[in-house]
This record gives structure tokens, C-alpha cells and sequence, in this order.
């Protein structure tokens, strides 16, 4: 950062008084610009014990499948926004929106916040413009070596194992980008 998004004026990266961490301050205007990290949210979609996937149609990761998520916008809530992506991405409307996995990825500054839901009708999911094909894929069927992201592999292995165990918890997990 190099000019205040206040007044245009210049910034320094400086820890100001009070704080532990250096920030952007503005040299006129004195503004602290914080840099915090992104929030990713987005929809497990299930449909009879298969899960909905995309498959990419932009970078980061193009062709890869995922599911359907994307940054958080605001005066949106977190399930507002992951049933938002879902629509975009999958073309697809879920029912029984319920928190399921939360991730830490602090290497890149990001929170992913995932939400277990329902098809609300079984046949009504499409591409949108973020992707390039969608399926619903049981287990065996899932593309184990084209998932785009550690976290897409996480939460399918938590989704498989805790479909057998009858029970749904809320998971929490720091993914490192090594991972």
C-alpha cells in the first residue's frame, strides 16, 4: 500500500501506539488502514449421500473441481453468502443450511467457513459462470486427484466418515498450503 484510501496521501508502514503489529498509516490524515484476512464461505451440497462439485472455469486452479464457494461480501451473513456462491457457481438452491467445517489457512490469509445443506431439487443444479461443469458424485466417484484445494479433499473425507457415522459435527482444522 502506498497512498491512504482516506485523503490520497502517502502511508508508512509503522507500529502505531498502542498496537503490536506494523500497519499502513496514513501520514496526513493518521489513518490505520488494517489488513485482515479474507472469508471464504460456501455450500457441502448433498443429494441422497453424493456431494455436488464444480469444476473450475477460472483461476487460481482452472479444469480442478471444487465446491461451490467464494469470498464473502459485505452486509452479508455467512450462510447468506455461501448459499449466494452455491446459486452462482452451481446454479443450485440448498435447504438445511447447517455449519459444518471452519479452516484456518493463515499462510495466505484466509478463513473458509463451510456449511453443510441440502439440494433443495435434485435436478435443478447447472454450470454457472465460475464453472465449467457440475456433478453430484458418491463417494467412489469423487476425482480424488483433481480436487483444486487441501481443503475440498478435507471436508469430503470428513463428510464420507461422518455420513457412516450417523453423525454431523462441526469441524475445525488449520490447513497449511503444504498440505
Amino acid at each position: 500500500m502506498k497512498f491512504c484510501s482516506q485523503c490520497a496521501a502517502p502511508v508508512s508502514l509503522i507500529t502505531p501506539e498502542g498496537d503490536t503489529k506494523a500497519r499502513f498509516v496514513c501520514s496526513t490524515c493518521y489513518t490505520i488502514h488494517y489488513q485482515n484476512p479474507k472469508v471464504v464461505t460456501g455450500c457441502l451440497v448433498t443429494h441422497q449421500g453424493k456431494v455436488l462439485l464444480c469444476k473450475r472455469a477460472i483461476e487460481p486452479r482452472y479444469g480442478l473441481w471444487t465446491v461451490p464457494a467464494g469470498f464473502m461480501e459485505n452486509r452479508e451473513t455467512l450462510e447468506e453468502a455461501a448459499c449466494r456462491e452455491t446459486l452462482e457457481e452451481a446454479e443450485a438452491r440448498v435447504e438445511q443450511v447447517e455449519l459444518y467445517a471452519v479452516f484456518s489457512l493463515s499462510q495466505i490469509s484466509q478463513v473458509y467457513v463451510l456449511f453443510k445443506s441440502e439440494l433443495s431439487a435434485p435436478f435443478n443444479y447447472g454450470a454457472g459462470i465460475e464453472s465449467l461443469e457440475v456433478a453430484l458424485f458418491a463417494e467412489h466417484e469423487i476425482p480424488w486427484g483433481e480436487l483444486a484445494f487441501p481443503i475440498v479433499r478435507k471436508v469430503l473425507e470428513y463428510y464420507f466418515h461422518d455420513r457412516k457415522q450417523g453423525v454431523y459435527p462441526v469441524h475445525y482444522a488449520d490447513i497449511y498450503r503444504d498440505e
